[in-house]
């Protein structure tokens, strides 16, 4: 899914690498994610900096090749970078007890296609596992940021909808309009 330059820049940057390392791990110690957990989307890696530190076992999924080459080189045997897409992912069902994304479902360009990336987290999800993430919201700041990128933000209404349609159950979705959607969904034991 293609960035503007800009949007590569900040996504890139130490400043965005240090806001992410500030509050992701409280995040973190709020969701029981288990000793093998998946990332979807991790793009430049300022999440996986701080989860391959923070958990047992991280396997990332990115489906920009560059990107992939790029978190390789960072993490090397330290993450079991995966190219691919999730929506069809390349994992047998039930494999991780976590899976989590970070700002990256608003890059997929359509529902259906964020409908399949819910599906497939929930397929290779163990019973009992857990798929939460972040993403941000629409205000005029992030669609200035979004020119000439992909900008599909996910509605706060249809979400926990969206969400039990992939078979989770527990699912709770906060947001705050304009800055931040956070959800959190189990898949039944």
């Amino acid at each position: 899914m293609p960035m503007n330059l800009m949007h590569r820049k900040l996504c890139s940057s130490e400043k965005w690498a240090s806001m992410v390392a500030g509050v992701l791990p409280d995040w973190i110690a709020r969701f029981p994610l288990g000793d093998d957990v998946l990332e979807i989307g991790p793009g430049f890696g300022a999440t996986t900096r701080v989860l391959v530190d923070a958990l047992p076992r991280l396997t990332a999924i990115e489906i920009d090749p560059a990107s992939t080459r790029l978190l390789r080189e960072k993490y090397g045997d330290r993450v079991d970078v995966v190219e691919g897409s999730g929506a069809e992912m390349p994992f047998e069902d039930g494999r991780f007890s976590g899976v989590v994304c970070f700002s990256m479902l608003h890059h997929v360009p359509t529902d259906d296609l964020q409908d399949r990336i819910f599906a497939e987290a929930f397929r290779v999800l163990r019973p009992g596992g857990r798929y939460c993430g972040v993403d941000s919201q629409l205000s005029f700041g992030f669609r200035l940021l979004h020119i000439g990128d992909t900008m599909n933000v996910l509605d706060a209404g249809t979400l926990p909808e969206r969400l039990a349609a992939a078979g989770f159950e527990q699912v709770r979705v906060e947001c705050e309009p304009k800055k931040r959607l956070e959800f959190s969904a189990v898949k039944p034991s």
